[in-house]
Formats: structure tokens, C-alpha cells, sequence
């Protein structure tokens, strides 16, 4: 296997693996293909972190970490968001999604970032170092368990006296 960057040509086979690996998910609201496009034309698309797992020269996998802010009264301090992530059904459960979180953070952290945000599964993301972002003073613009809200430190230290609200690009939301 290998993890590459996402090229234009591929496109609309990550549009289809998306949605596919989506289709079932109880927590999905099976538009996660469409933000992926929405975010590829928005200023928060970073390339370098838009990434596909190829075996045999298919594409079975893929992850977006894109650019987003926590906010305060006062200060704005930029960090990523990781949504999503997606692995076609027949691939999963074969640690592809792992290699990719695993290598989008190093990607991420060699480009100068220094925290990822998520709202994700809570028996999953824990074991890549994300906590519950409220022990940082950080809180999501939705209402959402608190479990399932969760950050990273990139590199030692990433949120020291980063407090705030997560503020998510618009293409989230359209």
C-alpha cells in the first residue's frame, strides 16, 4: 500500500469511495462526499493533506485535514480539522485508516501545524493521542457529546493557552 497526495484525476473515484464508505454509518449523515467537494474549492483545502491510500493502483481510502480556527474574544489561533476519513467497506478493518491519520499527522506537523480538531468516534481516536477538547477550554459551535469532541497536539505543547470555540470553515455548513 501506499499513501499519496490527492490528485485532481482522482477526484471522482474519492467522491465515489466517500460516499460508499458512508453509506451505512449510523452517525452519518451521508453527505461527506459532497463536503469533501465543497471543501476542495474553499481556501481551508490544503492539497498536501488531502490524501488517498492506493493497493494495486486502487484507490481504497482517503483523509482530509483541513484549515480551521479556534476563536476567543480576543485571539484566533489556527489549527486543522479532520473530517474525513474513509475507507472503502471490503478495506476495512485492515489498519488502512490508521496508516492514514498516522501519516496525515506527519504531514500536517512537517507543514507547521500544531493541532488537529475532530468530532469523531470515542473509542477510536484516543488511541492517535486525541483527548476531549473541553480539558483544553475548547468547545465545538454544536451541540454534541463532549466524548466525541476531541483535539490533538501536534507537537508538545500545541494548545498551550489556546482556549476558545472551534470555528469551522463554512463549507461545513452549506
Amino acid at each position: 500500500m501506499i499513501i499519496r497526495k490527492e490528485r485532481p484525476t482522482d477526484f471522482q473515484i474519492v467522491f465515489s469511495l466517500i460516499k460508499e464508505a458512508f453509506e451505512h454509518e449510523p452517525f452519518s449523515d451521508g453527505k461527506e462526499h459532497f463536503l469533501v467537494e465543497r471543501l476542495r474549492q474553499s481556501d481551508s483545502f490544503i492539497p498536501e493533506l488531502s490524501l488517498i491510500a492506493e493497493i494495486n493502483e486502487e484507490i481504497v481510502g482517503h483523509i482530509l485535514l483541513s484549515r480551521l480556527s479556534i476563536k476567543n474574544e480576543t485571539d484566533r489561533f489556527e489549527s486543522l480539522a479532520l473530517a474525513p476519513v474513509s475507507v472503502l467497506p471490503s478495506h476495512q478493518r485492515k489498519g488502512i485508516g490508521s496508516l492514514l491519520i498516522q501519516e496525515a499527522h506527519k504531514r500536517a506537523k512537517a507543514l507547521g501545524f500544531r493541532s488537529i480538531v475532530l468530532l469523531g468516534h470515542e473509542d477510536y481516536y484516543p488511541k492517535f493521542g486525541y483527548k476531549v477538547a473541553e480539558t483544553f477550554g475548547i468547545d465545538f459551535p454544536f451541540d454534541a457529546p463532549a466524548r466525541n469532541c476531541m483535539v490533538l497536539e501536534l507537537v508538545p505543547d500545541g494548545l498551550l493557552h489556546v482556549k476558545g470555540t472551534v470555528e469551522y470553515p463554512k463549507a461545513f455548513f452549506e
